[in-house]
């Protein structure tokens, strides 16, 4: 099974878009990426990141509500794999599979359950059901059984109770590669009405589906992200410290930035009217905790807008702000006093108390 798992890491793709995260897998023979329609919803690029691969924008080749499909184009220069597809005819109820995941921000996940159903129903589309863990982040990876073969994508958008997982069977998901590659490289969205494919024709794009004459929109006519509010002040603020922005956006009011060696995460609350921005500075020391702790705590109470604290295993240096005080330059102020004292935290940390320094992916 550590095998099977190890494989499958190196086709796992993470995917964010400034309204949500998920996963996805790569299939060589086809040089696609395929995920969930509804991770990649309302967007014609996102970012991809990868262990084969550096994190980048991508575009989204294909789009299918009917099956929740969506085929995004690999990254050039990529060393991603080979993975084998199963046989939907030779998989039994009762079998062991496992479900593989990898959201971003969030560590590789790997679950195992049994096949309790190879034909459930919904919408008249028949899904595996089986009992390894999924979560929301999960969308989109795939369902590999004992042999190491792909045998269906998994779907958090079908629910019916706890500890019950659906995925789409892998022949399913094969025919709609097979419908694709008929328009031969060209974007392609699946019509909700008449569930026949229409292409981009080179750029000769149609509100209408080129079939049945429905309402469609294409994927070229999808409208770019456009933030507002708070989030378009933070944005600003990315985008003058020198950062590509899109890079930075890990699903709804959600970013990451690397500084050297730490990791960045902002993070705003409409609710609540919060900003948040935790620098992940580096992990405990396996000794002297104490005067650890001391020092921190001391240091505390010097501080003035950020704090330092313990998450697990992580040290935290923290900066809060309510957005009814957050504009250009009070921000990038704060901001950059963060920065600041990140570089000489995690400095001291590490050569005065031994905590470890956190690789940052």
């Amino acid at each position: 099974m550590r095998e099977i798992i190890s494989k499958a890491e190196s086709i796992i793709v993470q995917i964010a878009t400034p309204y949500a995260t998920g996963t996805g897998f790569y299939l060589k023979p086809f040089d696609l990426i395929i995920t969930n329609e509804h991770v990649v919803r309302g967007n014609k690029n996102v970012v991809i990141a990868g262990r084969l691969f550096e994190k980048q924008m991508t575009s989204v080749k294909y789009l299918d509500i009917k099956y929740d499909l969506a085929f995004l184009k690999p990254p050039l220069g990529h060393r991603m794999i080979s993975y084998d597809c199963g046989d939907i005819s030779k998989i039994d109820e009762g079998d062991k599979v496992i479900a593989v995941g990898h959201p971003f921000d969030l560590k590789f996940s790997a679950t195992q359950g049994i096949i309790s159903n190879l034909d459930h129903k919904e919408d008249d589309i028949s899904y595996i059901q089986h009992d390894a863990a999924l979560n929301p982040g999960n969308s989109g990876g795939p369902l590999i059984n004992m042999e190491g073969q792909i045998i269906g994508i998994n779907t958090f958008i079908v629910q019916n109770g706890d500890s019950i997982g659906f995925a789409l069977p892998i022949d399913i998901l094969l025919n709609c590669i097979q419908d694709f590659n008929h328009g031969k490289g060209q974007n392609g969205v699946r019509c909700p009405s008449c569930q026949r494919i229409s292409f981009e024709n080179n750029g000769n794009l149609s509100k209408y589906c080129t079939h049945c004459g429905a309402g469609i929109t294409m994927i070229a006519q999808i409208d770019d992200y456009e933030p507002y509010g708070v989030c378009y002040t933070v944005e600003e603020m990315i985008g003058n410290l020198g950062y590509n922005v899109a890079l930075t956006r890990k699903g709804p009011n959600n970013w990451s930035l690397k500084k050297g060696s730490a990791m960045i995460n902002l993070s705003y609350y409409e609710k609540s009217g919060l900003l948040i921005g935790d620098v992940y500075l580096c992990a405990l020391p396996e000794s002297n905790i104490g005067e650890l702790y001391y020092y921190l705590l001391k240091e505390n109470y010097k501080l003035q807008g950020i704090s330092l604290s313990v998450r697990n295993n992580d040290i935290i240096l923290s900066l809060l702000i309510h957005d009814q005080y957050i504009n250009n330059n009070t921000l990038m102020m704060l901001f950059k006093n963060l920065l600041k004292s990140a570089d000489y935290y995690d400095n001291v940390l590490v050569n005065e108390f031994g905590a470890k320094w956190k690789s940052v992916e």
